[in-house]
């Protein structure tokens, strides 16, 4: 591990390796690349007075484990327990957890905060100063952000949640009690990642009421950022993506798209609105290299991150235009368009989610029926199918959005 030989890892506010109890549970190991495990490890307990302990009901893979399945992340290890979206049922708490009981359903959020210190207190929890070990990080940016479960040694090394039971540190503030007995546990579970994340996109970007947007990137969190958009009334809302079945998805709730195999989004953008959009959302990321070369310098590691799809946003949208980076970006890029971004006097956004933020507001968007996220979910796996639903979701085929991982539970 870099940071442990260069002496990197730094104190945090909490445990990031939990105390194990005798008993064993089943848990999604990272096995390499393109290689995922469900082996039996030891199980989670209460390690510190804030944590609780969650029986996993549902967990789902996120577009950015993909990132992990290909080993593009730094430090993960072999045998770390992935993902960072679940929902499940208290059973057991620390002495200081006030707003849960054993027996509740949760919510988790993929950010762990320790909702105490500058950033958490103003809400921005995804820019916890607490909870992440990582000195890497930090002499990698110049700072570290929050820790994160199970997305690699750079965001703390926390076990994450693809597994039957998970460790929750600061439980009062990263656990959501949901009361209402309708919502399903395949809703819910997007209230993890996809639906706050989402939700963000359209915040950094001042999404609002007749906005011509543009979303780059049709997978669940473009998606459900098109559907957010829309709700909040922007006219028309562009989707760009190559995938027919995605791009079908996004014609079914009401979108225009491109499909960048067969047009260029800058040209059919440009002809149909000459100014431009009005703001523009990447949710693309790094890994996804449209031209030779970026895929190129990405092969020889020239390069950690491609930008092409962050560089048609740039060109795509109107002067003085608003522009929201919300899939995930790890290192460097060549190529940067940085004259046209200061040229065009352009606001640029990023970061994580501040899910915390926007819990409530989207449970009452849920439990009112103003917004139905269903048409994301199109698979279902057991636990012990991991392997078999990380390859589906990899491949982007039969029509795959958002693959849910039900836990095989055991009796107590």
């Amino acid at each position: 591990m870099i940071q442990e030989i260069l002496g990197l890892t730094k104190e945090t506010s909490t445990s990031t390796q939990p105390i194990y109890s005798g008993d064993m549970m089943k848990a999604v190991l990272f096995g390499g690349n393109k290689c995922v495990e469900v082996k039996e490890v030891p199980r989670p307990k209460v390690t510190e007075p804030n944590d609780a302990v969650i029986k996993v009901l549902a967990s789902t893979i996120c577009g950015s484990d993909l990132h992990l399945y290909h080993n593009a992340i730094p430090e993960m290890k072999k045998g770390d327990i992935l993902g960072h979206e679940c929902v499940g049922i208290v059973v057991a708490i620390g002495s200081n957890v006030n707003t849960i009981k054993n027996g509740d359903r949760v919510v988790v959020s993929s950010v762990i905060a320790c909702g105490q210190c500058e950033n958490c207190k103003t809400e921005s929890f995804s820019l916890c100063d607490t909870t992440n070990s990582s000195g890497l990080m930090e002499w990698s940016y110049g700072q570290k952000t929050a820790g994160l479960f199970g997305y690699s040694h750079l965001t703390g090394g926390y076990p994450g949640g693809q597994a039957e039971y998970l460790r929750v540190p600061f439980a009062d503030i990263n656990c959501l009690p949901i009361s209402e007995e309708k919502l399903s546990n395949d809703i819910l579970v997007l209230l993890s990642d996809v639906l706050p994340t989402s939700w963000h996109a359209c915040e950094l970007a001042e999404i609002s009421n007749e906005m011509k947007v543009g979303i780059w990137g049709a997978g669940p969190i473009g998606l459900m950022t098109a559907r957010w958009a829309l709700l909040r009334g922007a006219s028309p809302v562009i989707v760009v993506d190559k995938i027919p079945s995605r791009l079908e998805a996004a014609r079914s709730i009401g979108c225009l798209t491109i499909n960048y195999e067969t047009q260029d989004p800058l040209k059919v953008i440009k002809e149909t609105y000459p100014r431009g959009l009005d703001a523009v959302v990447d949710c693309v990321g790094f890994r996804y290299a449209k031209s030779w070369t970026h895929a190129i310098e990405r092969t020889l590691k020239m390069e950690t991150d491609s930008i092409d799809s962050l560089s048609e946003c740039i060109y795509c949208v109107k002067k003085g235009g608003n522009i929201a980076i919300i899939g995930d970006y790890l290192g460097y890029a060549n190529h940067f368009p940085i004259g046209a971004m200061m040229e065009k006097g352009l606001t640029v956004r990023g970061g994580q989610l501040y899910c915390q933020k926007y819990w409530k507001k989207i449970l009452d968007m849920l439990v009112s029926n103003q917004v139905d996220p269903s048409f994301l979910i199109t698979h279902h796996y057991s636990l012990e199918e991991a392997s078999e639903a990380y390859k589906l979701f990899d491949e982007k085929v039969d029509g795959v959005l958002k693959v849910i991982l039900n836990a095989n539970q055991r009796e107590e």
